[in-house]
C-alpha cells in the first residue's frame, strides 16, 4: 500500500515525533515526584542519556515507546507496510542500541529499569508502575522491566 502523503510531508511528520518529554514519560515523572522521589532528567553524565536518573540509587530508567523500541507481543508494536526494509533496519538498530546501552550501564555498576509505554497509558497503570519502581529502587535487583502482556491488554 502506498503512503497517503508525499515524502516531504511524511519526513516533516516523522521529525515532529518527540524523543524527550513524551506523554508516558511525563506521567511517570509526575507519579514518581508525587511519591517524594527526586531525580535528574536525560543526564549526559550517564551513558545512553536515560529518561530518568536516580544518582542516589545508582539507577537509570528508560521509558520506551512500544512501537519504536519493539515491545514483544504488544498490540502497539505494529510495523508499517510501506518501505518495510527501511523500517525493519531502523527497528533492529533501535533494539541493538537499547541492548548495548543497558549492558554498558550494568557493567559500569548502574541498575537499569525499562518502563514500556503500554504500562503507563492509564492513570491506574501509572500509579502501579510508580509503585513498582519505588519498591525496586529500595531493593537490590539490578534490572526491572515494567509492562508485560497484562499491561498491554488492560
Amino acid at each position: 500500500m502506498a503512503d497517503i502523503v508525499d515524502h516531504q510531508t511524511r519526513s516533516r511528520m516523522m521529525a515532529g515525533i518527540r524523543g524527550n518529554n513524551t506523554k508516558p514519560e511525563l506521567a511517570l515523572r509526575r507519579a514518581l515526584h508525587a511519591r517524594g522521589l527526586r531525580f535528574r532528567l536525560h543526564s549526559t553524565k550517564v551513558h545512553g542519556r536515560p529518561d530518568i536518573v536516580f544518582f542516589k540509587y545508582n539507577a537509570a530508567i528508560f521509558v520506551h515507546g512500544c512501537f519504536w523500541h519493539r515491545h514483544e507481543d504488544c498490540p502497539y508494536t505494529t510495523s508499517p507496510t510501506t518501505r518495510a526494509d527501511f523500517w525493519q533496519a531502523k527497528f533492529e538498530a533501535n533494539v541493538a542500541r537499547d541492548n548495548a546501552v543497558r549492558q554498558k550501564l550494568l557493567e559500569s555498576g548502574w541498575r537499569v529499569a525499562t518502563v514500556w509505554e503500554c504500562a503507563v497509558r492509564k492513570p491506574a497503570q501509572v500509579s502501579a508502575s510508580a509503585a513498582k519502581l519505588s519498591a525496586w529502587l529500595c531493593s537490590e535487583e539490578l534490572q526491572i522491566e515494567i509492562g508485560g502482556n497484562n499491561a498491554c491488554r488492560s
